[in-house]
Parts: C-alpha cells; sequence; structure tokens
C-alpha cells in the first residue's frame, strides 16, 4: 500500500518541527492544529498557502514542499527534494537570499520578504510577504530553515 506523502513518520515528525517552530518564534499557528500529529501534517501538506523547508547544509537542499508548492514550482515530490534551494531563485538575487537566510538565523524569523522565483519549466512569479523562520529542535538547536508565502503572480 502506498501512502501520502504526509503519512511518512519522517514527514509527520519533520511538520511538527515546522509548526511547533513557527509558533515558538512567531507567537502564532501557521494553521489550524488539532492534537493529531498527523492530521497536522496532512493539513500543512494541503494547505492552499505555499510552505518549503531544506535543510542546513552548506548548499542547501529542499526536504518539504507542500502540495501547493510542488503544483507552483512544477515538480514532483522526488524532484523538489532533490533540489538545491537556491536554484529556483533569480540569479541577480542570489545575494540577496544569503543575506537574508543569514539575518534569519540570527534572528529567528524575517516577515515581509519578496522575489522573484523560476519554477521547474521556467516560469517566473513573484512571491510577496513571505516569512523564513528558523526550525529549531527540542535542544533549540537550528536543523535548518522554512518560508511560507500565501499568494504569488506570474510574470
Amino acid at each position: 500500500m502506498n501512502q501520502e506523502i504526509w503519512q511518512k513518520n519522517k514527514i509527520i515528525s519533520w511538520s511538527q518541527l515546522l509548526l511547533d517552530s513557527y509558533q515558538k518564534l512567531l507567537a502564532k499557528e501557521l494553521i489550524t492544529r488539532t492534537d493529531n500529529a498527523q492530521e497536522n501534517a496532512k493539513a500543512l501538506f494541503l494547505s492552499p498557502i505555499v510552505v518549503v523547508s531544506h535543510g542546513k547544509e552548506a548548499n542547501p537542499i529542499f526536504n518539504y514542499g507542500n502540495q501547493t508548492a510542488l503544483n507552483l514550482w512544477e515538480m514532483s515530490w522526488q524532484e523538489f527534494i532533490q533540489t538545491p534551494s537556491k536554484s529556483p531563485v533569480n540569479p541577480d538575487e542570489i545575494e540577496q537570499r544569503e543575506e537574508l537566510l543569514k539575518t534569519v538565523k540570527n534572528k529567528g524569523f524575517v516577515e515581509n520578504y519578496r522575489g522573484i522565483r523560476s519554477s521547474r519549466t521556467g516560469k517566473k512569479f513573484w512571491i510577496k510577504n513571505v516569512t523564513v523562520w528558523n526550525i529549531i529542535d527540542v535542544n533549540s538547536n537550528i536543523v535548518g530553515q522554512a518560508a511560507t508565502f500565501p499568494d504569488w503572480t506570474f510574470l
């Protein structure tokens, strides 16, 4: 039996870290949550807002993208989780993005970021009202960074 992405234990755990970190750092919930971790993972994966994350590698690779993100970037789950998170960034915004990620690492989160991204097929889109935050584990170690945004405009 094939499991949905959000039903996998690794994704359920990662979803909880994403949601817990967002709540802790921004003092608000990203989505409406229940006491059921799998239901929260499903709600996050099926949310109409974009939610993506990457690990803390030197050249971070996406390790999560909800269905809205996968649709926007025109990728399958397998394609997405093998993509360096800077790949969709407009080339003249790479340096700005690096500064953003450093600021997030030091401050915990940044709100109201905006920029241009490209899908796998080259469609460009403007993202705005982006929140980027650190993903922290139970020992307060940074284990990645995540971003969310509610809307985008194709260029």
